[in-house]
């Protein structure tokens, strides 16, 4: 017998853990993309592009996710 109470929680936890990621890896490619500009390095601001942009699709991809976890509740 399962508890359906448990699955809702540990999918938030989830989603705030993906959340706070997702922030942390905009966070972080943005101090590398300065980094980059501040020594010159063009491989070092590429990569905080970059890093930059994959947090941001992380964080968007995450708010779909909890969307249709959140719809599915409903139903």
């Amino acid at each position: 017998m399962t508890n359906e109470n448990t699955e809702p929680k540990d999918t938030e936890t989830n989603h705030t853990t993906e959340n706070v990621q997702s922030v942390g890896q905009m966070i972080l490619g943005e101090i590398e993309k300065i980094g980059g500009i501040l020594t010159a390095d063009p491989t070092t601001q590429a990569e905080g592009d970059y890093n930059l942009e994959a947090g941001a699709l992380r964080q968007q991809s995450n708010k779909n996710l909890t969307a249709m976890d959140e719809n599915e509740k409903d139903v």
